[in-house]
């Protein structure tokens, strides 16, 4: 029979471990920036992983559609040499040289905004620039817009006013981004502010000239080389982040901790924007996996291979003038300006 002895079965009170005190919870200000550095950890980790994993993923997507669409430009890079050379034939008319011009800016545009080439020369020489000389030359619309509509002193009041109004009324959208710049202009110079108050405040406290021990020396130089960098690149996370592991909270005024809180709300916003486009936007690659993934790289191969095919039966065709005239007429009887 086995007796429980408790004298020798259980360990004696000054062998049980002992837990650590607890940090003190501090003010509110302290606890919501602590709060907020970690939240931002958090999000900034979330946001390195998913880059990582979309970088695989587009390394596997260009691994699969990258031969057919590397067809396609070089297909469409072959245009613009028979292109240039019918617009020094004399042979066109001006209306099908202004065709061929909108053609070679087409093609230029496509490999630009599709599979990011270099197609600037091309853009330089055939773009239109008629449009920015024509706005520099028109007349302000805020100016016209009196002459149009002349304030009539026998009017009442309220109708010279609605006239003024009209005169210099401003669509939604220019309000819109007008304010945007705006906001984004007062949120610059408040980071900037904030990044100066902070790294001042972490070289005072750090700074290896006030000490004269070696080894504190030799750390407080590492940390101040970290703070530097910091500084100098505007990463105000990283300051904060320094400043919540290296100084302690309740050492910090309230004032300057609510400042430094709502900054760090700040890039929690942004890091949630960051997540988003990387999630939901155009060059997104997580809206999709497995077999959905792969029944769209297999319809956009065949795409990518039916553009190639039919670029070089078009290259075919321009290498001679009645050729090209064919090409021009097809597309604008299919109202399109490029292939």
């Amino acid at each position: 029979m086995n007796l429980h002895n408790p004298l020798t079965d259980l360990p004696a009170a000054n062998q049980l471990p002992t837990p650590a005190p607890a940090e003190a919870p501090g003010t509110p200000a302290q606890q919501a920036f602590r709060e907020a550095v970690a939240q931002v950890e958090g999000l900034r980790q979330r946001l390195r992983d998913l880059q990582q994993e979309q970088a695989e993923a587009r390394r596997r997507y260009w691994q699969q559609v990258g031969p057919a669409a590397q067809e396609v430009v070089r297909a469409r890079q072959a245009l613009f040499a028979p292109l240039e050379e019918a617009l020094l034939l004399g042979y066109f008319s001006r209306l099908e040289e202004q065709q061929i011009t909108a053609l070679l800016v087409g093609n230029a545009r496509a490999l630009q905004n599709r599979f990011g080439e270099d197609a600037a020369e091309i853009l330089r020489k055939y773009a239109p620039r008629r449009r920015a000389d024509e706005d520099d030359n028109a007349p302000d619309e805020d100016a016209t817009a009196p002459a149009l509509e002349p304030f009539d002193p026998t009017l009442p009041p309220h109708e010279q006013a609605a006239a003024a109004a009209r005169a210099r009324r401003k669509t939604k959208q220019q309000k819109a981004e007008e304010a945007a710049a705006a906001q984004t202009r007062t949120q610059e110079q408040l980071l900037l502010s904030n990044t100066k108050t902070l790294y001042r405040q972490l070289a005072r406290t750090h700074h290896p000239d006030l000490t004269q021990d070696e080894a504190i020396r030799e750390q407080r130089t590492q940390l101040m080389q970290r703070i530097t960098e910091a500084y100098e690149t505007n990463d105000l996370y990283t300051l904060l982040q320094l400043l919540s592991e290296s100084a302690p909270a309740a050492a910090t005024d309230e004032t300057l901790l609510l400042r430094y809180t709502q900054a760090l709300h700040q890039q929690q916003l942004e890091s949630k924007t960051q997540l988003n486009e990387l999630k939901f936007g155009d060059n997104g690659f997580s809206g999709t996996t497995g077999k959905k993934r792969e029944q769209e790289i297999r319809q956009l191969k065949r795409h990518l291979r039916a553009e190639a095919e039919y670029l070089h039966h078009v290259h075919r065709l321009i290498q001679d003038p009645n050729g090209l005239r064919e090409v021009l007429r097809e597309l604008a009887a299919e109202g399109h300006d490029t292939v």
